[in-house]
């Protein structure tokens, strides 16, 4: 029973329609080669012959009624096998006609009899000239210009996919359509640059054709003579006409429906993708302005009225372009009517057309970059671009130093910004903007350079250093005179990974903060899932973390952050005061990070009246004097500068309840400026006082 079963099953797939259609292509393969090997009947030829005609008709039409191009993808393999067809048929034919020729004029088949003597009326000279006239078209005109165009469309295509993909990846970021739509896309483009190429070479197929079928005509002509003559016993005149009139039925029958072939390839690669199909956009296209067709029937008119002229003709034709002009003129109020119907229907309220859902609302992206025109080419992949490799590096050494994952950056092009210029933005709103020039470097003068350049003067984006755009050619000059040579990718990743450090605390939301919850559950489990959200809510969690980058502290630490959180959340509620908690538990890693090594810590310090001045203020809630808030920022301006001078860290170290007092007053104008307290720092580092804010108070 499961052997008749599985029979069965396996009759019911053979018989089936879709096994039918993937067999079509291995049955015609072995029809052709069985045609250019065994001998065929003249009846059968006569089959094969009209089937060959029909298909190339098939193949027209189906080219005339494709809106697009990939409608009929699969036009390159339809021309390589009608190709091989017609040459397999030409054999099949020359073997037939050379065998049997001086039997009669039948002796290859109804078909080239018909055409060897109704269409050139028996007389081989003229269907000679008509053979070679038909080759000379196909090959000179159809085919030659068929292929031109393919070559040029197939070059274009390959252009244009870059900014195709752009486009795709630019709707998809910015939620105009899914990733099942980008992927069709994607598949679209690739497809088309394939069908372009394909013809490209296809068309090679139908130039070959032409050559082969005058080739096979003369050797038919010739060899027809020879076995005629030499094996038949014909004399001249009876062989040449005999074989002559087969050789020509048996050329045009097969040139016809190569040229048939021809103009659907033609068709399909001359086309514009629209959605109509070619006689639509013939006839509405050609026939759509009535003053061209009275102009066009008065020109005509005039010159059948010319003596000697074929006058029923030309004024046959004007009248019917003036009776087409004037039903034209006729229906134009109608047409204008459904156009303006239709232009009304289209400004018509969004509401009226369709409710809007929640699928309208586009979420702006967390960390985005738009490009000029000109950077394209610096993150295309296809045209080695760098930059997305080098924002993937960035955001892996971002999670690596800071302790979370940053945000994918979504690209995109924008026309409306000068074509060097990239805008980076955070939330939909711009925090940098700058310039690059791709083919050229900057140039960044860290403060000790030996000459000058010649080029474009400019400021580094991420820390305004003075820089100048120059050419590759100065970059080893530049080098030796001190600069700091940098490429355009390198110059937009490094402003890019500035601001990321710089804007940490507004990158990390909620869903990253449990994100690194559940990775460190992953580890230990039981410090998580007793924290959150018994001991603290999430909330607090991250207003503590934020502050913490706000201050730009890692939390790459977040067991001791953890651990704080804890022995301290259950009593303190306040999240400023758990980050001076945390901090304190930190304080090694804040050390290190600032001062790395064992080497001694050269800081600015407070004046001792200053600091009982502010502890007092701290102690009252009055808050800082306008004077001696004036005060206290000039002094801090004057003792950075001189950090800076002796190439020292602006680190300033306060009492720890000043601290974050100090921080958040001062940082407001002096973003580069660190303020420690001293319990942060351990007892095993050595502080020495190079500035004093103060001292004058």
């Amino acid at each position: 029973m499961n052997a008749m079963a599985t029979l069965t099953r396996l009759q019911a797939q053979l018989f089936s329609g879709t096994q039918w259609k993937g067999l079509a292509g291995p049955i015609l393969i072995v029809l052709i080669l069985s045609m250019m090997v065994l001998p065929l009947p003249p009846f059968l030829l006569d089959l094969l012959f009209t089937f060959n005609i029909a298909m190339s008709v098939m193949v027209l039409l189906v080219s005339m009624y494709t809106m697009k191009a990939l409608d009929f993808a699969a036009f390159p393999a339809v021309l390589l096998f009608s190709t091989l067809l017609r040459l397999s048929l030409n054999v099949a034919s020359t073997r037939v006609v050379l065998m049997h020729g001086h039997t009669g004029p039948d002796a290859a088949g109804k078909v080239i009899e018909a055409f060897g003597h109704f269409l050139v009326g028996g007389n081989f000279a003229v269907g000679v000239m008509v053979f070679i006239i038909l080759v000379l078209i196909n090959f000179m005109v159809i085919t030659k210009g068929a292929g031109r165009i393919a070559e040029v469309g197939a070059r274009f295509m390959l252009d244009a996919m870059p900014g195709k993909q752009m486009a795709i990846d630019a709707d998809l970021n910015a939620g105009l359509i899914g990733e099942d739509v980008a992927r069709k896309r994607r598949t679209e483009v690739a497809q088309e640059a394939d069908f372009y190429g394909s013809m490209d070479g296809a068309s090679k197929f139908v130039r070959g054709d032409a050559i082969a079928g005058l080739l096979i005509m003369v050797i038919n002509i010739i060899g027809g003579l020879v076995v005629g003559m030499l094996q038949h016993g014909l004399d001249f005149g009876t062989a040449g006409t005999t074989y002559t009139l087969l050789a020509i039925g048996d050329g045009l029958v097969a040139q016809i429906p190569a040229l048939v072939i021809s103009t659907a390839a033609g068709v399909i690669v001359s086309r514009v993708t629209t959605d109509e199909d070619v006689g639509r956009q013939l006839t509405g296209q050609l026939f759509s302005n009535p003053q061209v067709l009275f102009l066009t029937a008065g020109l005509i008119g005039l010159m059948g009225m010319i003596p000697g002229m074929p006058n029923l003709a030309f004024l046959l034709i004007a009248g019917s372009l003036t009776w087409l002009g004037r039903r034209m003129l006729k229906r134009a109020p109608q047409v204008t009517a459904e156009q303006a119907a239709a232009a009304q229907a289209a400004a018509m309220p969004v509401a009226e057309a369709a409710e809007a859902t929640w699928d309208d609302v586009a979420l702006v992206d967390p960390l985005g970059m738009e490009v000029g025109y000109r950077l394209i080419p610096l993150v295309d992949q296809t045209q080695n671009g760098e930059l997305l490799g080098r924002i993937k590096s960035i955001r892996k050494k971002v999670a690596q130093e800071i302790g979370f994952l940053a945000p994918v950056v979504h690209i995109r092009d924008n026309l409306e910004i000068p074509p060097n210029t990239y805008v980076i933005s955070l939330k939909g709103v711009e925090i940098g903007r700058g310039e690059a020039f791709p083919n050229q470097w900057m140039a960044i003068n860290p403060g000790q350079v030996s000459g000058t350049l010649p080029g474009t003067p400019t400021q580094d984006p991420a820390f305004h250093l003075p820089a100048v755009w120059i050419d590759a050619s100065l970059r080893q000059e530049a080098q030796v005179f001190g600069y700091t040579v940098v490429d355009a990718c390198t110059v937009m990743a490094t402003h890019l990974n500035h601001l990321i450090q710089t804007h940490a605390a507004e990158l990390l939301g909620r869903q990253e903060v449990q994100q690194l919850l559940d990775q460190i559950g992953k580890t230990a489990p039981k410090l998580t899932e007793d924290l959150v959200p018994k001991i603290i809510s999430l909330s607090t969690l991250h207003k503590v973390l934020q502050n913490l980058l706000d201050e730009e502290v890692p939390i790459r630490d977040m067991r001791t952050i953890l651990d704080v959180m804890a022995e301290h959340a259950p009593t303190v509620k306040d999240a400023a005061e758990l980050t001076s908690l945390t901090r304190l538990a930190l304080g090694r890693a804040i050390t290190q990070q600032l001062f790395p090594g064992d080497s001694e810590l050269q800081v600015i310090g407070l004046d001792g009246a200053l600091d009982g001045v502010l502890q007092q203020a701290l102690t009252n809630n009055n808050g800082i004097e306008p004077g001696l808030a004036n005060s206290l920022m000039q002094q801090t301006r004057a003792a950075i500068a001189r950090q800076e001078q002796l190439g020292l860290a602006p680190v300033l170290v306060v009492q720890h309840s000043l601290r974050v007092l100090l921080s958040r007053f001062l940082r407001r104008s002096f973003r580069q400026l660190k303020v420690l307290s001293h319990a942060e720092i351990p007892d095993t580092r050595n502080i020495k006082i190079t500035a004093t804010i103060g001292g004058r108070v």
